[in-house]
């Protein structure tokens, strides 16, 4: 019934937005001289706020067509090379190679499965393009995947990568933002054991929960301080027939995205009062650049039932990566495995999603990785998106994940 109810309000939203915009319009018409006086210019633009915060919205584009290599604009093409039912593998390709370099260090950029796409690493794809051959795991929305494509679970998170790793070849590097810091941790881990040829030669962490117990942020009480029972009971819904994967059970992306909206809900509201201001003033420029984050941070996908819950269980509960006990397939994943594969850890200082020290513990858990092949750094003044999108991320974060690229290459 949730998801029922969720839709029908869906669509009331998309007809009051539809109305508003035309409403929005007729009244910013350079014909309609109402237009100009009184509160008019007031009226369009609260009712210009009010039909962007209702649109619909699905899967957004990543359109990256060209990037800037030594100062030659190249143009760049974007190709699916693996597919999966619940995922699949893309490739940012360009022909240009940065001068004084050999072949560009190929960089697999691990997406996060939680609530929202692929493209909410635009800019981390954008700013890691010129130097690098890049691609980018783009989960699918679990509502769209048939039943008959069975389950996905953490261990089939760990056979993805694996298995593109494969597809990418030998030699290659990871990125994990946020919540893939695990799975690639113990993907890492797994190939590290068997020495297998596509092991990464680097793996970079950001912000990523790898021990939850360390200065545990408002999403760790949530999922701490209620028992399993209450996640499967509250927050896991039915895919409505009309959706391809009809009759799967999933975590709702609308309700990820509620709650992370209640976590910061005066910040949203003072975006959305700053977004009004810029419409009044004719400001539409500044106006847009709020719209554009919330285009992004409003489209939102699903996740299958055992995979948010197995996470839930085995990450945020029982800790199991730091506490030894984190298995894939029935068998334990062993961080001491890792001896070879360059560690990078990044926390963001105001990060309010992972906090201080758990993306860093992941280097304490390598002990047979020596010193020379682990590295952290604090993002000063830096929250949890900041640490893969905007302007800290290109001038100070990301310089960092290339030097590590390059001196473990």
């Amino acid at each position: 019934m949730l998801y029922h109810a969720f839709d029908m309000q869906k669509s009331w939203l998309a007809g009051a937005s539809a109305l508003a915009t035309a409403g929005a319009q007729a009244m910013q018409h350079p014909a309609n001289p109402l237009g100009y006086f009184g509160a008019s210019p007031l009226f369009a633009s609260a009712l210009e706020v009010f039909a962007h915060a209702a649109a619909p919205r699905g899967k957004p584009a990543f359109d990256l067509y060209e990037t800037v290599v030594d100062g030659e604009t190249v143009r760049v093409s974007e190709a699916v090379e693996a597919r999966k039912p619940f995922g699949q593998l893309k490739h940012f390709k360009h022909k240009g190679t940065p001068k004084g370099a050999g072949a560009a260090p190929k960089l697999l950029i691990v997406a996060p499965m939680s609530g929202h796409y692929a493209t909410l690493l635009r800019g981390t794809v954008e700013r890691m393009l010129p130097g690098h051959d890049v691609w980018i795991t783009d989960w699918r929305d679990a509502r769209n995947v048939p039943l008959q494509a069975g389950k996905f679970d953490l261990d089939d998170y760990i056979d993805y990568l694996i298995a593109w790793l494969e597809h990418i070849g030998p030699g290659a590097h990871v990125l994990a933002v946020c919540q893939p810091s695990v799975p690639c941790y113990a993907a890492a881990a797994v190939m590290a054991a068997s020495k297998h040829a596509c092991r990464p030669r680097t793996l970079t962490m950001m912000g990523g929960p790898i021990d939850t117990r360390k200065a545990p942020t408002a999403v760790n009480q949530h999922a701490t301080t209620r028992p399993y029972a209450w996640f499967q009971e509250n927050v896991i819904a039915t895919v409505p027939a009309w959706y391809p994967g009809a009759g799967r059970r999933v975590y709702p992306g609308f309700l990820q995205l509620a709650g992370f909206m209640a976590m910061n809900l005066g910040n949203h509201m003072m975006s959305h009062w700053e977004m009004f201001k810029h419409l009044v003033d004719g400001d539409g420029e500044s106006a847009d650049k709020t719209k554009l984050f919330y285009d992004e941070y409003r489209s939102v996908c699903d996740m299958t039932a055992e995979f948010y819950l197995q996470t839930v269980d085995a990450v945020f509960q029982r800790h199991l990566l730091p506490r030894g006990a984190f298995e894939h397939r029935g068998k334990a994943v062993d961080p001491n495995a890792i001896a070879d594969i360059g560690l990078l850890a990044i926390e963001g200082e105001r990060d309010d999603i992972s906090g201080i020290g758990q993306t860093k513990a992941a280097l304490t858990l390598a002990k047979s990785l020596p010193a020379a092949k682990k590295k952290y750094l604090m993002a000063k003044g830096v929250g949890h998106y900041g640490i893969f999108n905007g302007r800290k991320w290109r001038e100070e974060i990301a310089p960092v994940v290339e030097e590590w690229i390059r001196s473990n290459g």
